[in-house]
């Protein structure tokens, strides 16, 4: 592998990069490359796919060149990614499931990718489940999933995992630093921190309405130390949440519904159930993105408190945390994190979130003494 593309891809992943260089001795017929957004899981794939592609072939430099461009002109490289919020059922029963069965057009291999492999209905994910198990020997999978929650562990089991691991905060902050944003560099620094190695949600936080989450995340612990909970903060938080949820149904729909004009088959039912549950996935995201804010300001109030501002994630906020934890128990803001972190896990068991919400700031409110 040396001097190959795939050195460069996992540049920051050591241990997903001694895990593929072996699998090229003696690739699996399926892998599941597993880990955050943005941590380099796609350019890892394409890589790794050319360097299958390139074995045996009559020409290994121009094949690997071609399985390297995006989109790729090679025939035997298939990269599915979803056109909306999910991938359509037929498109992967075509040019997965069905396409698996042709013997390559060049050299003695096939690749087939599937790109968020979390957003294939149940349907696609058990349809594939005999192609994950009984491929013809020339073919290889790559699964690529950012939301292991939405792989069906049948489906995940059969495959031969690579794990990436979330991208340290100095590497995203070079990459945001390199995107032309209009943010000053405290803020690009401070969104590296809280994205927990996501590019695509420090992205996010850089945005407008990242900036607004942020301030409603530290209103409401504001509010829980001056005692003003009764005012119900936690609201602006589920609003901002519906809202995003809203808006991605809204855009899910019409990309589907347009589709549909355009041939694909899907009922009004498929369409109306797909664009919910693209709504509640994003409602869901930005919810506990405001969770983890929330959090993070408590522990950085506490770090400020017992004077190791060197820590801080919202650096560029410092002037506000010195100000707010002058009168804050650096113990009590510890607690109030923890507190934070176990009513976030409480609702994966369905726990209704507003009520879950109000019962955490009265909780903190009385930690602070309020």
């Amino acid at each position: 592998m040396a001097g190959s593309p795939l050195l460069e891809a996992t540049e920051h992943q050591a241990r997903a990069r001694v895990a593929l260089n072996a699998a090229l001795a003696e690739p699996s017929h399926a892998y599941l490359f597993r880990g955050p957004r943005g941590s380099g899981k796609r350019a890892a794939a394409r890589s790794f796919a050319a360097e299958i592609l390139a074995e045996g072939a009559a020409d290994p430099e121009d094949a690997r060149r071609r399985a390297l461009l995006d989109p790729s002109p090679h025939p035997d490289l298939v990269w599915l990614a979803p056109a909306g919020a999910q991938h359509m059922v037929e498109e992967v029963r075509e040019r997965v499931i069905r396409a698996s069965a042709y013997r390559p057009f060049e050299g003695g291999k096939r690749v087939f990718v599937i790109e968020a492999a979390e957003a294939m209905r149940d349907e696609s994910q058990n349809a594939l489940l005999k192609t994950l198990e009984e491929p013809p020997g020339f073919v290889h999978l790559i699964l690529l999933s950012s939301d292991g929650e939405g792989l069906l562990e049948t489906v995940a089991s059969r495959c031969q995992a690579i794990e990436f691991a979330p991208l340290p905060a100095e590497v995203l902050e070079e990459r945001l630093a390199g995107e032309a944003l209009d943010a000053p560099a405290d803020e690009i620094a401070a969104a590296a921190r809280l994205a927990a190695g996501d590019l695509e949600r420090a992205l996010l936080l850089l945005g407008d309405r990242g900036r607004e989450l942020r301030g409603e995340a530290e209103r409401c612990v504001g509010a829980a130390i001056a005692g003003e909970c009764a005012g119900a903060p936690w609201k602006a938080l589920l609003d901002r949440a519906q809202a995003a949820g809203e808006d991605v149904e809204a855009a899910t729909r019409e990309a589907l519904e347009e589709e549909a004009k355009a041939g694909v088959k899907r009922s009004a039912k498929e369409i109306g159930d797909g664009a919910k549950r693209a709504g509640r996935r994003r409602r869901t995201e930005i919810l506990e993105l405001g969770f983890e804010l929330c959090a993070t300001w408590l522990r950085d109030l506490a770090a400020v408190g017992a004077g190791a501002e060197e820590v801080v994630f919202n650096r560029d906020r410092l002037e506000r945390l010195r100000a707010q934890a002058s009168g804050v128990d650096a113990t009590a803001a510890r607690q109030g994190a923890a507190l934070v972190q176990e009513t976030r896990r409480g609702l994966e068991l369905n726990v209704s979130e507003e009520l879950a919400l109000e019962a955490l700031f009265f909780r903190m409110e009385s930690l602070f003494g309020g």
